[in-house]
């Protein structure tokens, strides 16, 4: 056998040296046979399709030449296959792309009649007319189909070829390809079409109009019947399943397509476009969140709040679960908007991140009493959603209740600048001008962000504190991770180290018990949607003039966001995150699998005594409880507030050395906040006890502690009206430590009166720059200067 393969190709050889030209000739000829099919068949555009984490379809988009043609299948379902190759092309599987003797018959028959009532054209020789579309349908142009469809079979298999021609074959109208018309007839995948369905499509491509309902619908049935009863003939199908197909109706108004995501759609359009991408949705997930969606849209609606989104993300893997980026809302409110991704002033949902940032770098700890009383900073000056004032309250509950003063104060502590390069590196992108432009107003909705960033911070936090409990003290260099939508992306975190990110696990799961509690400003009458037994850590936020209410929450394994309110940026009175936002985020996680609460991260924390009042590092004499702490928070101040007081026998004056023997002395630590903190403070907590007086009888030391309340050091005053346009005068008010005692008061050294228990003097005054001046019976002094704007 070798020796007569040998032999062959030497006498090809020979006859290639005798006649040269002819074999150039032959070469050339087999070089244009060989490159004549494009490396790409079809060109045209195709609909942007997304699919859900198991297979269902979630929306699709038109192509752009207004075609409704889905991206070619990885496979044709058998029963289409079938269906397709006996009706069209019964020797489709032997012949090498064309058949010689259905061209022959078709031509006959086409004499006969005097027109053309027979095709002879191959499923093959169809793929490449496809390809060809606009041709004319000439002899040359069929010859031309002819070697393509030769040159098709040689390069690709029999079942690419079906899958081009399922691809592209036109069902009528602007549909395109089988998996296309399978949605727009029968609202179902190519894969679940009955027999009966298969062949009504199979029949479809050979003449599309039939399809159009009230027209050729007795032939479309004629046709598919007659391919019905040659797949029974063929052993195909059997009887019983050949009368049940028969006996199926024909399509009839056709169905819209699935638009169950329409949004992340419209995301995955801007940058896949014409593609099919399966993403990371749950299905049915998905199909309940739009429930929960639809709902409370319509209880919104009446308030004239029009819009709403919800993104769910997976903390393992960082996956998007649930993408609901606008309401079920209309086209003058703005319904194609995708909210997830549109930048919006952020409130309070930035709190915790400042709160574990302070517990991060040691300069606060969880109890850490911070001042709530009057602040005004350069001119501004922050107000607490309830216009009240606690004094003092522990740094926890302060974020806890999404109180603003203390944020502001303490962010004032920490730093803008800092704060800002602290927000830089979670890649907020909207928070893109200097911290000048910002100022103090960072941190409550000064700056815009957007929910998909946030969500994706604080699932990376998240997943900070369950790698570090479970790897027994690693961080992942890659932590940071982006969020994901597409299905076979698996994302990279990095290799293992000992160096945390951007915060610590310790300050994290610390941050999280803060939120984890229920106890808001607002009241508890917003709290009926609330499940005790569901332990989240989550925060709400309210920009100013009620224009955005979010609600952002996370447990070990998920995070939901949620942002309520008018994309066109209209505030409304009633719209807040916590009576807005909230219900929809507590009512998502009730779809959620329950989730243990985060592991302790002890490695990252330290056990210490903090003062119990003060919540500060003990100092001697501070009643005690131990805490934990982060690993910088043993380096924090002790407490300041604790002193040492000297007392007669009945505990209720102070006293010296000049007034009372020292063996009768009481020396006692007391708990003393400064006057401002504690004239707010004692009025929220009966318990709190004001410095006992000194005794009349001592010598030098009738010292009394005083401070403005109002107005704050250097402050712009404007000067109001009442409705009869009468100037009204200015209130100043001052915290004095011996109230039953009297103040006295002037304004550039001109006498105004006095006060006695209540301390709030109103005073008219003029235009420009001031010295306000407060002395008590002791002759101590306070002065302040302010300046008097007149509108």
């Amino acid at each position: 056998m070798k020796n007569k393969l040998i032999a062959f190709f030497q006498r090809i050889l020979y006859w290639i040296k005798r006649n040269k030209i002819k074999s150039a000739i032959v070469f050339l000829l087999l070089l244009i046979y060989y490159f004549s099919l494009p490396r790409t068949l079809f060109h045209e555009p195709y609909s942007t399709v997304i699919e859900s984490e198991e297979g269902e379809l979630l929306g699709a988009k038109i192509a752009r030449d207004g075609q409704w043609r889905f991206p070619e299948q990885d496979s044709v379902p058998d029963k289409f296959k079938k269906c397709i190759v006996y009706f069209e092309d019964e020797y489709f599987y032997k012949h090498p792309g064309f058949n010689p003797v259905a061209m022959v018959n078709a031509i006959k028959q086409n004499r006969k009649a005097g027109k053309v009532v027979r095709g002879g054209s191959t499923l093959t020789q169809q793929v490449i007319r496809l390809s060809r579309k606009g041709k004319s349908r000439t002899y040359f142009e069929k010859f031309i189909e002819l070697i393509l469809a030769t040159r098709l079979e040689l390069g690709y298999s029999k079942n690419e070829i079906l899958d081009l021609y399922a691809a592209h074959a036109p069902f009528g109208g602007n549909v395109v390809g089988l998996e296309m018309a399978s949605w727009r007839y029968f609202g179902l995948k190519s894969t679940q079409l009955s027999w009966a369905e298969s062949a009504t499509l199979a029949v479809l491509p050979n003449a599309p109009s039939l399809i159009y309902p009230g027209k050729n619908q007795i032939k479309l049935l004629e046709k598919r019947n007659r391919l019905l009863l040659k797949l029974n003939q063929e052993g195909i199908i059997d009887k019983q399943t050949y009368e049940l197909s028969v006996d199926e109706p024909l399509p009839g108004k056709p169905y819209n397509l699935p638009q169950i995501a329409p949004h992340l759609l419209q995301r995955v359009a801007k940058n896949q476009e014409g593609t099919k991408v399966k993403t990371t949705v749950d299905f049915a997930l998905q199909n309940r969140v739009n429930q929960i969606a639809k709902y409370y849209y319509n209880q919104y609606k009446q308030n004239e709040v029009n819009n709403l989104a919800i993104l769910v993300i997976d903390v393992k893997n960082r996956n998007v679960i649930s993408y609901v980026g606008n309401a079920p809302t209309d086209k003058d409110h703005q319904k194609d908007v995708d909210i997830i991704d549109a930048p919006r002033s952020t409130g309070s949902i930035l709190k915790p991140l400042l709160y574990a940032a302070m517990l991060d770098d040691g300069e606060l700890l969880p109890n850490t009493l911070v001042a709530d009383v009057p602040t005004q900073i350069a001119g501004y000056t922050p107000e607490n959603f309830n216009l009240t004032f606690d004094g003092a309250v522990p740094a926890h509950r302060a974020l806890s209740r999404s109180l603003n003063i203390p944020a502001v104060l303490m962010l004032q502590e920490f730093g803008v600048n800092k704060f800002y390069e602290e927000l830089q590196k979670f890649k907020l992108r909207d928070i893109n001008k200097t911290p000048d432009h910002y100022g103090l107003s960072l941190i409550l909705g000064g700056a815009e962000s957007n929910l998909w960033d946030l969500c994706r911070s604080y699932a990376n936090l998240s997943s900070t504190v369950n790698y570090y409990t479970k790897s027994h003290g690693k961080y992942r260099t890659k932590e940071f991770a982006e969020l994901n939508y597409e299905n076979n992306f698996e994302a990279d975190f990095g290799d293992e180290t000992n160096q945390k990110n951007i915060l610590g696990a310790g300050s994290i799961w610390l941050a999280y018990n803060a939120m984890e509690e229920v106890n808001r400003p607002e009241g508890d009458e917003a709290w009926k949607f609330y499940d005790s037994s569901l332990k989240i850590a989550w925060k709400t936020g309210t920009s100013f003039g009620n224009r955005d209410a979010w609600a952002i929450g996370t447990n070990s394994r998920y995070v939901v966001g949620v942002w309520v309110g008018n994309a066109t940026g209209e505030g409304r009175p009633t719209l807040t995150g916590v009576t807005s936002a909230a219900p929809i985020l507590f009512d998502v996680f009730n779809l959620l699998p329950r989730q243990k609460w985060f592991e302790t991260p002890y490695d990252d924390l330290d056990e210490v005594e903090v003062c119990k009042l003060s919540g500060y590092l003990a100092k001697e004499g501070c009643p005690k409880i131990k805490q934990w702490v982060s690993k910088k928070g043993k380096t924090t101040a002790i407490c300041p507030y604790h002193k040492v007081v000297h007392l007669d026998q009945t505990e209720q004056f102070q006293v010296n050395s000049s007034c009372e023997s020292v063996e009768n002395i009481v020396i006692k630590n007391w708990f003393v906040l400064p006057p401002v903190m504690a004239w707010y403070y004692k009025g929220k907590h009966i318990e709190y006890l004001s410095l006992p007086p000194f005794r009349e009888n001592c010598i030098g030391t009738q010292t009394a502690s005083m401070d403005f309340i109002y107005p704050k050091a250097n402050s712009k005053i404007y000067l109001t009206k009442d409705f009869n346009s009468e100037i009204q005068p200015v209130i100043f008010k001052v915290a004095y430590s011996q109230r039953e005692n009297k103040l006295f008061w002037y304004v550039d050294n001109v006498y105004k009166g006095e006060t006695k228990v209540f301390h709030e003097k109103p005073i008219m005054m003029t235009a420009g720059f001031h010295y306000v001046t407060v002395v008590d019976e002791f002759g101590n002094e306070i002065r302040r200067k302010v300046e008097i704007v007149r509108e």
